[in-house]
């Protein structure tokens, strides 16, 4: 949790005399409290940080497309080439 996010939940037990533990909970718990914002979250999570197998065949997709771009671009300059020679 960032720094300044920890020190103002901290803030908030302290003057209300609570653990923070009790805080971040109570704050979880409000924050999904209907199935709406739970999913949500769990579509934002994912799409952040994807699951170890997924991550994997993001990074391998996204490496494949550029590939695939690159070699567009090679062809594209070499059809180029030849034409300016004709």
């Amino acid at each position: 949790m960032p720094a300044k996010w920890m020190q103002f939940l901290k803030n908030l037990a302290d003057d209300h005399k609570v653990d923070i533990n009790a805080v971040v909970s109570q704050l979880c718990e409000w924050a999904f409290s209907n199935p709406e914002s739970k999913e949500q979250f769990r579509i934002w999570l994912d799409d952040a940080y994807p699951a170890e197998g997924e991550a994997e065949d993001k990074a391998k997709a996204v490496g494949e497309e550029a590939a695939e771009k690159e070699e567009e671009n090679e062809e594209e300059s070499e059809e180029e080439s030849h034409e300016h020679r004709d």
